[in-house]
């Protein structure tokens, strides 16, 4: 069913259909829905009963809808309207339309009361810089533009005057942004906490070590990134799990430790998804999260444990295994041959997969296992390496933190 919506009318529909009808000419604006614009713009020509002929005005084509097809729009003055809460007529295209406007002009951000909404740009935008996070600090929503920085510091300094806890929710579908938009609150906490007076020698000291505890907060997102995203086909970091993220701060306003709680999800095998995604360097990528590491403190022997079980749990998913009879055979040892990385004797590893020991009674035997049983046990055994690579990495950061 197609969309439309007035567009410079106060008045309620009704009226302006009797005003049409009375012979006087209304040349307003409509946009009707369109499968690859989403919509565009005409014009309302005519009535008859139920029936209203409008003009697209970029292809100057009439057609024909319904009454019931329609739907007001705002005034020219909403025009790209910074809160649409304010709007005189709230509905789902006059919705879309601001959003498409805004974002149409790099305005990623747009109100709608208590909600930010963003639009993923997908590319890097320079508004998120230090300078605009001056700007930001403790100013009000409505002295400046649309911004998640404003809803952080809202929260921020409602927080430090009322000296109550605050939350920020940000969900949304997958490739909304979502990850990103965390990063981004994170980073602006830290960075208007650390601007709150100098610190001590012996704190001075500690963070030359491995980093400020602001700077742990903020990597500690690269870290968890690493091991809980996943690229997609919408997306380069996709994340595959939830997380609580808890910032505790002190009375003068300043942090004094994070913690963060997880609510892991399935996590598939990286050749799964796109392997590569346009303006993404993964060197560059894995270069912050190694420094990362380095900042929130890991020893080297931490750092090369992670690594060593990674390329396990990848060398895992390339094993190969054929059947013989009712009897699974590995199909070559190249890859379990690997699993020294794990400090796993290889052969060991294959017998357990191929004929496992379980004890009956009180006998301990061999049980013959098929392919597929084979490629089940590998598959949970990977994610479930996985998981607990994840949780000591939580447990880690917050350790840190």
């Amino acid at each position: 069913m197609n969309i439309l919506q007035l567009n410079a009318i106060q008045e309620p529909l009704e009226e302006v259909i009797g005003a049409t009808n009375q012979g006087i000419r209304w040349q307003e604006n409509v946009l009707d829905s369109d499968d690859k614009e989403g919509f565009v713009k005409a014009e309302i020509q005519s009535t008859k009963g139920d029936d209203i002929t409008v003009k697209c005005i970029d292809s100057n084509q009439d057609r024909t809808v319904k009454k019931d097809d329609l739907q007001q729009m705002n005034p020219p003055k909403y025009e790209m309207i910074e809160d649409m809460a304010n709007m005189t007529f709230l509905n789902e295209a006059s919705v879309l339309h601001n959003l498409r406007a805004r974002y149409s002009n790099s305005l990623i951000y747009t109100y709608s009361g208590l909600f930010c909404i963003a639009v993923n740009p997908y590319r890097r935008l320079p508004i998120y810089t230090d300078s605009v996070v001056a700007k930001f600090k403790g100013k009000r929503k409505t002295e400046m533009p649309p911004h998640l920085f404003s809803v952080a510091d809202n929260a921020y300094q409602s927080m430090v005057q009322d000296r109550e806890n605050q939350s920020c929710l940000i969900t949304g579908e997958s490739g909304a942004g979502k990850t990103e938009n965390t990063k981004k609150v994170i980073m602006y906490f830290a960075k208007v906490a650390a601007s709150l007076g100098k610190k001590s020698d012996e704190e001075s000291a500690a963070a030359s070590k491995k980093g400020s505890l602001e700077d742990q907060i903020i990597q500690a997102n690269p870290v968890l990134e690493a091991y809980g995203n996943a690229k997609t086909t919408r997306n380069n970091n996709s994340s595959r799990f939830g997380k609580f993220i808890r910032i505790h701060f002190g009375p003068d306003g300043k942090i004094a430790g994070a913690d963060i709680e997880t609510y892991p999800a399935l996590y598939t095998f990286i050749n799964q998804g796109a392997l590569t995604v346009d303006s993404i360097n993964d060197t560059e990528e894995m270069k912050a999260m190694d420094e990362a590491f380095d900042i929130l403190g890991f020893s080297n022997e931490e750092k090369k444990s992670c690594y060593k079980c990674t390329a396990a749990i990848l060398h895992m998913g390339e094993m190969k295994f054929k059947q013989r009879g009712e009897q699974a055979e590995p199909d070559g040892t190249t890859e379990a041959e690997s699993f020294i990385l794990a400090r796993v004797n290889s052969n060991d590893f294959i017998k357990s997969l191929v004929k496992p020991k379980i004890k009956v009674g009180t006998e301990v035997v061999a049980q013959s296992r098929t392919k597929d049983q084979v490629v089940n046990s590998i598959s949970a055994m990977s994610k479930s390496l996985y998981d607990r690579v994840f949780n000591w990495l939580v447990k880690r950061v917050n350790h840190e933190s």
